[in-house]
Parts: C-alpha cells; structure tokens; sequence
C-alpha cells in the first residue's frame, strides 16, 4: 500500500512539474494565495461536476416550464406521421442491424415478412419517422441553448469591456503568471466548463447531426483548453477566447427559434447576421489572437505547445462549419427553394435551408 501510494504521489508530483505548466522562471510559488490575493487552483474545477448536473437539472425545467409553452404560443407544431403496423421481423432487422437495409435485405425481408419489396421499404421509411426528433423538442432545445449563450455572452462583455488587456491583446501576458484572479472571472471560468460539460452529458440524447463526430471533438477541445488554461492561470486570455466563441452562437440558436416559428425572412436575416459575426470572429479575430498575440509574443513550453494543438483543431473545425455556413447562404440567395441543411440526415430533417443550421460552439 504504501508503494502504491507513494507511486501516485510521485506521478502527481509529475504531472504538476511546473516547468510542464508554466513559462521558463516561473514556479508554483509564484502562485500561492496570499491575504487578499487569490490564483486559480485546479482543485476548484472539480464544482464543474455539480455544476453540470445543475445545468442539466436548470434545463429540464426551463425546456418544460419556459421552452415548451413558449413553442406552443409562437405556433410550433410537428407534423402527423403514419405509424407503422407491427412487425415483429422488421422491427427486430431495424433494431439489431440497421435502419436502412440494402438492397438484398429488403428482398430477404420481404420473403420473411410475406410482403411486397415496396411495402417492406413504406415500413422501415416510416418507422425512421417515428423516431425523429419532433419539431417541438428541436425548439426546446435551441431555446435552451439561445438562452444560455446570450447570458454568457453578454456577462463575459460585462466583465471584460473596461479591461485594458480585452482591447490590448499583449497586455494578457504582463507579470504573467503573477496575475491575480477576480472571483466574478472565475465563477464565469467555471460556468462555461460546466456547460459543455453537460453538453457532453447530454449529446447521445439531443438532436444528432452530421458533424456529430466534430461536435465532440470540439467539446473535447474546449474542455481541454478550459481546464488547462485555468490550471496555468491563463485566465485572460482564455476569457478572450470564450467570449470570442459566444458572440455568433446565439445569434445561431435565434435563427433555428425563428425557423421553428416559420418565420422564414426573418430567420434567413438573422442567419445572414450570424454569418457575418461568426466569420469575422472564428477566422479573423480568433487566428489574429490566439497565433499573433500567443504564438509569436508568448515563450512557448510544454502546455503552450498543447494549447496550440487544440487552437488548431479548434481553428480547422472553424474553417470546416464556414464552408457549411457559405453553402447555405449561396443556397439561400441563387436557389430560393427549401433546401435542405448540408448537414441534415436524408430522412432526418423536416425543412429547409434552414432547418438545422450549422452547429458552432
């Protein structure tokens, strides 16, 4: 036992090696609380776990008590869809094998289930149906998600617009990592990681997409990047991070609320408005940041070396929900027809260009 334990301690010792965390010169002492002056400490990232449960918790009863009468005020109805008549053989080939068969397993199905290819196809197209998420639960979802990035959108410019270095990029680095940090940063620090925390929590039950697969890299990413930049004390430039992520998010989710409620010229506005904010913040502000001002002004070391790793993977899911972004507008503006998101399941999707916007966080 006490090898074991002395074996952890070691690895911890390891792992918090400061010359892993922090530039050339500086150690963990230069960080230590004193009276009046507090630094982050890592241990504090532990409430992100209650705090996503308690966000889960706050969506549930928002999505039932706020979201869902709101939905049905402004009009938000789902479409009838035909229910299939059981069967058993279909129904077990659907859920142990695959929604869609090929070809020769409709034949197969067919011969099995006593019925025409055609009608074998009718069934398992309509039990899809049956299990697409309603119009409804996309709305409820989308408020949820409207509501929370214009809180923290709007908070993180609350705490950072009289803040010198928020407009002067390089004065995130003076006396670093000696920067004192303000609780009101800290608890915003922590929100944003028991968010996308819970977004992970929540991600196999909400409304899949296709880019399922880069959504979860980029929760993973953020969350990486929060908790390492927090640990590090790169409070600054990581809150400059952040609000840069929020400024075109909820301008997205407010263009799927206004969809949902048919309001086509109104939504198609607004998504022209999250465009423009969302290119000029992801591939001119955010690269302009993070390489001028941290790669090239900042002495790099083991933990800025693995920032810049996931900036970069952060930066590349940017360019690739751009080009999404762009093939919407240009369908939008020279097709004016409803056309179905980039993004969107053949048989998942209930609308129009629209209908799923490209998902950004």
């Amino acid at each position: 036992l006490s090898v074991l334990i002395s074996t952890r301690m070691g690895l911890s010792e390891t792992f918090w090696h400061h010359e892993y965390w922090l530039p050339p010169g500086a150690t963990w002492e230069d960080m230590k609380d004193s009276a009046g002056v507090r630094y982050p400490q890592p241990q504090d990232l532990l409430l992100c776990i209650p705090g996503a449960l308690l966000l889960i918790t706050v969506r549930c009863i928002f999505e039932r008590t706020v979201a869902l009468p709101l939905g049905r005020r402004l009009g938000v109805s789902d479409k009838l869809r035909s229910k299939v008549q059981p069967n058993a053989t279909l129904e077990a080939f659907y859920i142990l094998r695959g929604r869609s068969p090929k070809e020769g397993d409709l034949i197969s199905l067919a011969k099995q289930s006593d019925l025409p290819v055609r009608k074998v196809e009718t069934w398992f197209r309509h039990r899809r149906a049956q299990d697409r998420p309603s119009l409804m639960k996309k709305f409820c979802e989308v408020s949820w998600r409207f509501t929370f990035c214009f809180t923290s959108f709007f908070s993180g410019l609350a705490l950072l617009y009289d803040k010198p270095w928020f407009w002067d990029h390089t004065v995130c680095w003076l006396k670093f990592p000696q920067q004192p940090l303000p609780p009101a940063f800290g608890w915003f620090y922590l929100l944003e990681l028991s968010f996308y925390c819970s977004l992970v929590v929540t991600l196999p039950f909400d409304v899949k997409r296709k880019d399922f697969k880069e959504q979860i890299i980029h929760h993973i990413a953020t969350i990486t990047l929060i908790f390492t930049s927090y640990c590090a004390n790169m409070i600054r430039f990581g809150m400059i991070v952040l609000l840069l992520h929020d400024a075109a998010d909820y301008i997205l989710e407010l263009a799927k609320m206004l969809h949902y409620t048919k309001q086509k010229r109104l939504c198609e506005a607004v998504f022209f408005v999250f465009a423009v904010v969302f290119i000029i913040s992801r591939l001119i502000i955010f690269p302009l940041a993070t390489y001028y001002y941290f790669v090239t002004k900042f002495p790099l070391f083991l933990l800025s070396c693995l920032i810049n790793s996931f900036l970069m993977t952060l930066q590349l899911l940017h360019i690739f929900w751009s080009y999404l972004i762009i093939r919407m507008i240009f369908s939008i503006i020279f097709c004016g027809e409803k056309r179905k998101d980039v993004r969107s399941d053949t048989e998942d999707s209930d609308g129009s260009e629209a209908e799923d916007l490209a998902k950004t966080h």
